[in-house]
This record gives C-alpha cells, sequence and structure tokens, in this order.
C-alpha cells in the first residue's frame, strides 16, 4: 500500500526549490501549462547556465569552508599549514531530494560525501574526517569511516587530506590505483576515478615497476622499501599484488618485457 502522506512529503519538499518557485510564476504569470513552464525553465539553464555561479556569492544550499590547502605536505602540522576558502554544496535540492526518496538516509550522506570531497578537491582544497563529522554533518568519525570504506570497496577513492596525503588508515590509494592500472585500466580512466592526475598515477606505476624488478630480483622488503624511497608497508602491499594479484596477460606482458630490456 502507497503511503499518501509520504508522497506529499516530497511533494511539498520539492515546491521549496527556486526552479518550481520560478515555473510556477511562469504558470500563474504567463497562464502556461507546466509542461511549456518546464520548458522555458530547461532553457534558461542553457542558455544562462555560465552565468549564474560569476557572484562569488554561494547559491541556497552552498556554504563555504576554510579547509587545508593540497599543497601542504603530509607531515605540515595543521597549526602552520596554508589554508583556502571553498564552496561546498550541503543541498544540492531537488537532486539531493531525489537520492533521498530512492536509497535513503545513507545514501544520501554519501552521496553529499562524496560531493563536497570532490568540490574541495577541485578548488584546491582537502577536507579532513574531522572537518566533515563536526563542522559539516555533525555526525560521528566512525560513520564517516564506514561510509569511506563502502567507496573503498567500490573501487572509489574520496580525494579527503588522508588518502591524498598518505596518511593514518587509509594508506591504500596507491595501491588500489596501481590494481585498477593491472586490470587493464587506462590511465584517463584511472584519473577520473581517483580524483589523481595522470602524472601521479604514471609515477605510482613507474615505483611498483622498480619494486617488482627488486622483489625479483630477491631483495627484501626492508631493502626495497630503502632502495625505492617508499614506507615499508606500501613496498609490502606492492610485492603482494605482484605475487597474488589477477593481473590481464597485456600488463604481466608489459611488465616481464620491461624486466628484460633491463636485464
Amino acid at each position: 500500500m502507497i503511503n499518501n502522506s509520504s508522497l506529499q512529503k516530497w511533494d511539498r519538499l520539492k515546491a521549496k526549490q527556486l526552479d518550481i518557485q520560478f515555473q510556477n510564476e511562469i504558470v500563474h504569470g504567463m497562464n502556461c501549462s507546466p509542461f511549456e513552464a518546464r520548458a522555458i525553465l530547461d532553457k534558461v539553464h542553457d542558455v544562462y547556465c555560465d552565468f549564474f555561479n560569476n557572484t562569488g556569492t554561494p547559491n541556497p544550499g552552498q556554504c563555504r569552508f576554510v579547509v587545508t590547502s593540497i599543497e601542504n605536505g603530509p607531515s605540515q602540522k595543521l597549526s602552520e599549514a596554508e589554508m583556502i576558502t571553498v564552496t561546498l554544496t550541503i543541498d544540492a535540492g531537488e537532486e539531493d531530494l531525489n537520492v533521498k526518496e530512492q536509497g535513503g538516509v545513507i545514501v544520501l550522506r554519501r552521496h553529499r560525501l562524496q560531493r563536497i570531497a570532490q568540490e574541495a578537491f577541485i578548488q584546491g582544497g582537502l577536507l579532513t574526517i574531522e572537518d566533515i563529522a563536526d563542522r559539516i554533518f555533525n555526525c560521528g568519525t566512525r560513520t564517516l569511516i564506514r561510509d569511506i570504506k563502502a567507496f573503498k570497496d567500490k573501487g572509489i577513492v574520496l580525494p579527503l587530506r588522508s588518502t591524498i596525503k598518505d596518511m593514518g588508515r587509509a594508506l591504500t590509494h596507491r595501491t588500489l590505483i596501481v590494481q585498477k592500472w593491472l586490470d587493464g585500466k587506462e590511465y584517463t580512466d584511472i584519473s577520473l576515478a581517483t580524483n589523481h592526475s595522470i602524472d601521479a598515477i604514471n609515477n605510482y606505476v613507474k615505483k611498483f615497476r622498480q619494486v617488482v624488478a627488486l622483489a625479483i630480483e630477491g631483495y627484501d622488503v626492508h631493502t626495497i622499501s630503502f632502495l625505492s624511497q617508499m614506507s615499508v608497508q606500501l613496498a609490502t602491499e606492492y610485492v603482494h599484488l605482484w605475487h597474488h594479484s589477477d593481473i590481464i596477460p597485456a600488463r604481466r606482458d608489459e611488465l616481464e618485457g620491461l624486466l628484460k630490456k633491463k636485464e
């Protein structure tokens, strides 16, 4: 049985959006049908969308936050780090309402988490778990850690300070990127999926190749770590990938071909 009161709730919430108000003005002020009003609204978006956000003023549902700059190194203390101001979309209006209506609260929170992390990253900033938990979502850090793991299980790396800068419990994004390459993904596809530059991905793959070469020559992970100038944990993960990952034949041939050239 359909709960009519629940359906009416979504209708009431959507009626508070600016697009709906604009359509109502067209319907009542110009005696247009709702279909015609929607067509006019779509045309307005098509023509003027590039000019809507040129004032520097946040749109409804957006807020400005001070976050750490992506230029700060992983060892940089936050108290001494460079900070920048970014604009984040906390509530995207009808888009978010549709997500919640179809998926519920958890799906909406993760949808918003991915959006604000990418928005901050695009603007040159990095959010921390504390930023999101205590300043934006007002939820527990354990909740966010579960959300981040859910994304990781899908092969999605959120561009947060802990993942981009290899800090804390999230020191796995390089391994995930190399795994995608071993699966046959191209650099451009990996870049879009992980929010990392193609140069960074190329560097990770080169380091992985170096680790594989040293591992084949019989060096232990501590020596590999020293020679490759990386952490023992990352060197261990790369060696484990080489021995246990399901590498597509083309990538395995590429690795073995490079090693033969080196010999």
